[in-house]
Parts: C-alpha cells; sequence; structure tokens
C-alpha cells in the first residue's frame, strides 16, 4: 500500500481538519476514507489500530478518486490538536552531554546507564504548541532563546506498565519538533543557589510557542529504525546542529516504558526525545528577532519557524 503522512491543515474560514498527505497534497482524512470521526488527528490516533491501515488504502486511490489540495494552499497546523501531555527528555543524546560538560568546565560525566540511570523527563504545557512556519513570539519574554532539534514520537495506543520489548508497538509514528528554551528564565533570580527551588522548568520550556511541531506524522512502519535518522539544524541557512539519533543514550522504547510505569500514556501524547549537540548555550549564542529556524530529519521532513 501507498505511503501517506498524517496532518492537521486548515483552508481559509474553516476549522481545522485532519489531512492525508500523498505527494504534495492533501487529502481531507474523513472525506477520502468515507469516515466522518477521522475529522481530527487526535480522533485519527484514538483508533490508530485500525485507522492506520484504513488511512493507507484511502492514500494509494486518492490522486484517482479525488482531488486533493495544493500544499502551498493548505496551511498545516502543529499535527496533534491538543495532545493531554508533551513529555520531554532531558540530557539524552551523548555528543550533547558532552558539549554541556565542557561548557560547564567539567570532565565528561559517564554513561547514566553504566550507573543505573533511568531517562528522565520534564513536561512542556501541549498549548506552547506552534505551527509549522509559524511566527513564535518569545523577544519580549526572553532575551536567550534556545534551539533544541528534536525527534518526536506519537502515540498511537495507550500505554501504561509496558515492556522496552512492548513500547514501540505503542508508537503511532513520528514528527521534527524544537524545545525551544529560554535559558535566562531557567533558574530563579533572588534564590539560592543551593535552594532546591532554584530551578524553573515552567518558565523555561512552557512559553507561549515553545514546541513548534510537524510538518506531519509519518507512520511508524515507514521508518524503519528511528535510532538511525540523520538529524540537523540551522539558523538563517547557517548549520548548527548536525547529528544522528543514534546518539541518544536512552532509547525510544526505553523512555515510553519508564513514562509509562507512573501514568498512562495516551493516543496523541508526545514524547520529545532530546536534542544533540550544537545548541546556543553551548557557544552563548541565542535566537534574534527575524532568525529563521530550520529542522530537517530524514524520512521526516523539514519544520521551520520565524522568531518575532
Amino acid at each position: 500500500m501507498a505511503g501517506y503522512k498524517l496532518a492537521t491543515y486548515q483552508l481559509m474560514g474553516a476549522p481545522p481538519r485532519a489531512g492525508i498527505v500523498v505527494d504534495e497534497a492533501v487529502f481531507d482524512a474523513a472525506g477520502l476514507t468515507a469516515h466522518p470521526p477521522y475529522m481530527s488527528v487526535l480522533n485519527i490516533l484514538e483508533d490508530w489500530q485500525v485507522a492506520n491501515e484504513v488511512l493507507r488504502a484511502a492514500a494509494g486511490k486518492a490522486s484517482a478518486t479525488t482531488k486533493g489540495v495544493p500544499l502551498k494552499q493548505a496551511r498545516l497546523r502543529s499535527p496533534v490538536l491538543w495532545p493531554s501531555a508533551i513529555y520531554c527528555a532531558g540530557a539524552n543524546y551523548s555528543d550533547h552531554a558532552a558539549e554541556m560538560a565542557k561548557r560547564a568546565n567539567r570532565p565528561p560525566e559517564p554513561d547514566p546507564k553504566s550507573l543505573g540511570l533511568k531517562p528522565w523527563h520534564f513536561i512542556k504545557a501541549s498549548r506552547s504548541l506552534a505551527d509549522p512556519g509559524a511566527t513564535v513570539t518569545a523577544s519580549r519574554y526572553t532575551k536567550k532563546l534556545d534551539w533544541e532539534a528534536e525527534l518526536a514520537v506519537i502515540i498511537g495506543k495507550p500505554a501504561k506498565n509496558v515492556t522496552v520489548q512492548q513500547a514501540l508497538d505503542h508508537v503511532a509514528g513520528y514528527a521534527a519538533a524544537n524545545d525551544l528554551s529560554a535559558r535566562d528564565l531557567s533558574r530563579r533570580l533572588q534564590v539560592s543557589e543551593t535552594s532546591a527551588f532554584k530551578s524553573d522548568w515552567t518558565a523555561q520550556k512552557s512559553f507561549d510557542g515553545a514546541c513548534p511541531l510537524g510538518p506531519w506524522i509519518v507512520p511508524a512502519q515507514d521508518i524503519p529504525d528511528p535510532h538511525n535518522l540523520a538529524i540537523r539544524l540551522w539558523v538563517n541557512d547557517v548549520i548548527k546542529q548536525d547529528s544522528n539519533t543514534g546518539k541518544m543514550i536512552h532509547s525510544i522504547a526505553e523512555q515510553i516504558a519508564h513514562l509509562s510505569t507512573g501514568m498512562t500514556l495516551h493516543p496523541g501524547d508526545v514524547i520529545l526525545t532530546g536534542t544533540p549537540a550544537g545548541v546556543g548555550s553551548a557557544r552563548n549564542e541565542y535566537l534574534q528577532p527575524g532568525d529563521v529556524v530550520k529542522i530537517e530529519i530524514e524520512r521526516i521532513g523539514t519544520l521551520s519557524n520565524k522568531l518575532a
């Protein structure tokens, strides 16, 4: 059956709807499948075990049965509106961990796995999502806005207490994401450096537009190995991050299994799996108004956003 990408698209004056992207056109998912509940990506993900094959069959007949909307004429939204949670892996690339240790004048730290450590995550507000191509207005909020290219995992089947071996069966697909970070707001002023309340993850990570996501979801079965994908980021066409998802410390399956021990992961939930070396804070370089950030992940596509 033909490959496809799952997107949320919007035409002028109409509400957002789920779309099936085939080549350079987007087809309405509910219309093409003749299944009205598939009007939203979240509804599709909640029925993923069935929906994936239905959408794949429809994509194979798309051009012959109906005329799609050229991608250039459709506004792509964040693929999932709205996930119940966005989980973000911290310090999960070996090259990124090494560069941050160097910046802090610390010796390289041992592999966390060798110490028996589990993955750790923080949460971004689901309404912090930004659409592909959207302008992020954060310059009045932070003066040290940093970029972080990440492979995003989209859950397609409830996961609770799953094993590492079972974990990838709960993945619907993958997208690109930018874990934008307000570095100057990560530490609370006038609070002792030794205080347990010094860090402020909410202010640093959950402002409006802090999570560009997209441009669509590529089904998991179309990504043979999510741990062998080139991942790159450019600022104004100057490359800043150039790595591979194979440098993750904790695998996607290990992250899902760990998260699912304490909570249920629901269809549509997003997991950002960490960022590689090349972030701005490692070189004391931050985004400025007018900058354009472009992320490209092999087999997935390109996500671009502008800073206002």
